[in-house]
């Protein structure tokens, strides 16, 4: 299904929204979708807030959007990707009849800048900007640059889908040979549906087999410094029913260890043609522990996410966000009120490094809307030949 513009002088089109998979207080939402009574204005999940609170956004101008990415009130690969396409949508409004082209190359760059390491983003940017290229009315623009960030965002949501069902076989297999019993996943950062507009990447097969009644137990790391995992996924899972508990990022390797971890599955920012993976800071670590153990490790992702034309993980931009996101840490407190501590000594300097990079060949495979692949080359055009090799 897809959604049509209504409520401006372009468009009179009455909206058919798709029916959101994910439920937040039993009431289904998407994480980014056009306001029906006015779909010039963009609704979010502000998750900045969560979870303590749940407060949806409205966006209404371009520099609102790239606000919105920059700030984490969005995050995530898929949603970044999702919000980026709405955003040139709000630019080709706001941009002016004369100049047209060149106002929107400008905001595509600004907006590009936002988040270096997500693949998506200029994924999105990109496509919006070919889709409008070469049509010659403005109000056609301005009408295509929707309709393709809603297929952005609607795309999002199904692939999402279709990684769950083929990551729920994987699930399924480890079941078999517990014979019934829980399986224990080990996740980190937030690749839910949250990071994404619905389903999530690395969430989906876990919502997919609790779907197929298949026990399930996860793991949940905090993911310093953010803590997406701890505001984030945990509160997804709790809304979703499924049994979780949250540990400290460094308590991996020792679950690992005594055995407690039956699989690994993380997302991705960005994903080399090669199989190298960008993922949240501390990502690498679980892959190397994950090795040492014999544990399954893999990383799921929607083929937006790939980065074809790079063939070295280690040439991806990494982000480094503000150290004081490292120094402090904000929480309710004992009245009730969000509250922001400082963890140092005054004057202390920290490096914050958003993301590190996974090889290949510490991969055991990565799960796609196509399919499941091995982190190869040869064996992930094979799975996209209509890529080609591109480098």
């Amino acid at each position: 299904m897809v959604y049509t513009l209504t409520t401006n002088r372009y468009f009179n089109q009455q909206p058919r929204v798709p029916v959101p998979y994910m439920k937040v207080n039993e009431k289904q939402y998407r994480t980014i979708w056009p306001d029906p009574k006015n779909n010039r204005q963009i609704c979010i999940i502000d998750q900045r807030q969560l979870p303590h609170e749940f407060v949806i956004e409205t966006l209404t101008t371009p520099e609102q959007v790239v606000t919105a990415i920059r700030d984490m009130h969005v995050r995530g690969a898929g949603l970044i990707g999702a919000t980026a396409g709405f955003g040139m949508f709000l630019a080709s409004l706001q941009a002016p009849e004369q100049g047209f082209t060149a106002y929107m190359e400008k905001f595509a760059e600004i907006l590009g800048d936002s988040r270096p390491t997500a693949r998506n983003l200029i994924w999105a940017i990109d496509r919006v900007l070919t889709a409008i290229a070469h049509l010659p009315d403005i109000t056609e623009k301005r009408k295509t640059a929707f309709t393709t960030a809603c297929a952005i965002a609607d795309e999002d949501a199904q692939f999402c889908k279709q990684i769950g069902e083929h990551g729920l076989e994987i699930i399924k297999e480890i079941s078999r040979k517990k014979q019934g019993a829980p399986v224990n996943i080990l996740t980190h950062c937030n690749a839910g549906w949250l990071a994404f507009v619905d389903h999530g990447s690395a969430t989906a097969p876990i919502y997919a087999a609790r779907d197929a009644g298949i026990p399930l137990h996860v793991w949940v790391d905090e993911t310093r410094p953010w803590n997406q995992g701890a505001r984030l996924t945990a509160w997804e899972l709790q809304q979703e029913n499924i049994a979780n508990t949250l540990i400290c990022d460094n308590c991996g390797g020792h679950l690992m260890q005594h055995g407690m971890v039956d699989l690994v599955i993380v997302g991705t920012d960005r994903t080399t043609h090669t199989g190298d993976v960008a993922n949240k800071i501390g990502t690498y670590l679980k892959a190397l522990a994950a090795r040492d153990n014999n544990i399954p490790f893999y990383v799921a992702l929607p083929s937006s996410t790939f980065d074809w034309k790079l063939d070295d993980g280690m040439k991806i931009p990494i982000e480094q966000r503000s150290g004081k996101e490292v120094t402090t840490i904000s929480g309710k407190d004992a009245n009730g009120e969000i509250t922001t501590v400082t963890l140092t000594a005054s004057g202390t300097e920290a490096a914050n490094y958003s993301f590190d990079v996974t090889p290949a060949r510490l991969l055991t495979g990565l799960i796609t809307e196509r399919g499941v692949v091995k982190a190869e080359m040869n064996e992930i055009h094979r799975l996209f030949p209509e890529v080609g090799l591109v480098t």
